[in-house]
């Protein structure tokens, strides 16, 4: 063991490396994804999907699979005990330092030794860094049957001694974090259930992960939303605004579930993006303007419905009003106040109010 050796801190914060690495993903998101789990369960099938979904979504992360890292940094070593333990402790360091570094490390091993990966586990805590034990798990038979590398029928034939699962143990994970069932379950379904986990941990906002949020009411419960439409207080809307309620009702403004409230709408107009949950794209104000006798009528109102042409098309909850800049709106919008623009002269009609609200 090398003695004589100090450790030294960088001046570099892990927020401040997140501002920048995960700049997209709104943060610092480094953590530790450990895949554990028989050969031939799916680990590297999953963990490549993962960074896929993740990278996708502007999350940093990288795959540290079994086989890759023992093509370079632990070519040296074999399956012997020892080299397995030394494995894994070599690949945990590796992980940490990604970690630290503001990426999801996703890491692909069988490591079959309980101990190994609750050194690995201590090694992240320690250092203040989430850990996740997931337990890929698929009975030995079905992986026998995949058998892509044809490890096992070698393993059964005597040629490779030592394999996990015929004649070396594993320890399956008393408390993993997650447990994917690999054999039941398709890939999709699988990264869905590690993304879940991830965001209840707070490594993933909700907004970085939903795809399309529909906001049309359930079909069994259609006749009891009419009915409380019918009593509500009701607004009379306008062509466009009918059209964008059908564009938030379809999902085509995920995350939002209303019209914008003031804190989305200025994010909007400034920054051009949503940031409560993450960073997401977002230039075009989704408002819904109503005149200053309509306000004062309905700011009371836990709940009013949107009526256009007679009829009832939505039901808006928790109002929220304030006031409709408009020649701030249309110079951040369009660079412009001039009111011969066409889009501009309609909207300098509008009266000075608006609202947002949750919408069903």
């Amino acid at each position: 063991m090398a003695t004589n050796i100090h450790a030294t801190l960088g001046h570099v914060t892990r927020n401040r490396r997140g501002q920048v690495i995960g700049q997209r993903a709104g943060g610092f998101r480094g953590c530790c994804v450990w895949l554990t789990g028989l050969s031939g369960a799916g680990k590297t099938t999953l963990s490549f999907a993962l960074e896929d979904y993740l990278v996708g979504r502007g999350v940093p992360a990288y795959t540290l699979d079994g086989d890759n890292i023992r093509t370079g940094l632990n070519k040296n070593l074999g399956f012997t005990p020892e080299d397995r333990e030394e494995n894994i402790r070599r690949i945990s360091e590796v992980a940490k330092l990604f970690a630290d570094g503001g990426i999801v490390a996703i890491t692909s091993f069988i490591s079959p030794f309980a101990r190994d990966r609750q050194q690995a586990r201590v090694l992240h805590e320690s250092a203040s860094l989430s850990f996740f034990e997931l337990f890929v798990d698929s009975p030995i038979e079905v992986c026998e049957q995949r058998d892509v590398k044809g490890l096992y029928r070698k393993a059964r034939a005597g040629i490779i001694k030592g394999f996990t699962g015929i004649d070396s143990v594993y320890e399956k994970p008393d408390h993993p974090d997650l447990v994917l069932k690999s054999s039941e379950w398709t890939v999709s379904e699988c990264v869905e259930k590690v993304v879940s986990l991830l965001v209840k941990q707070g490594i993933l906002s909700v907004a970085m992960c939903i795809n399309i949020m529909e906001l049309f009411v359930p079909g069994d419960r259609v006749e009891a939303m009419k009915a409380e439409a019918e009593d509500l207080p009701k607004l009379n809307i306008t062509l466009v605004d009918c059209q964008w309620v059908q564009v938030l009702s379809e999902g085509w403004a995920t995350p939002l579930t209303g019209f914008m409230r003031e804190s989305e709408y200025l994010q909007c107009l400034h920054f051009g993006c949503l940031l409560d949950e993450g960073v997401v794209n977002l230039t075009v104000p989704i408002v819904l303007p109503v005149s200053s006798e309509d306000k004062e009528r309905l700011e009371h109102a836990m709940a009013f419905t949107l009526v256009y042409e007679g009829k009832n098309v939505a039901i808006l909850r928790h109002p929220e009003f304030h006031a409709h800049r408009k020649e701030e709106r249309v110079s951040h919008v369009w660079g412009t106040s001039n009111p011969r623009h066409p889009h501009i002269k309609v909207l300098l009609l509008f009266n000075p109010q608006h609202t947002d609200t949750s919408q069903h």
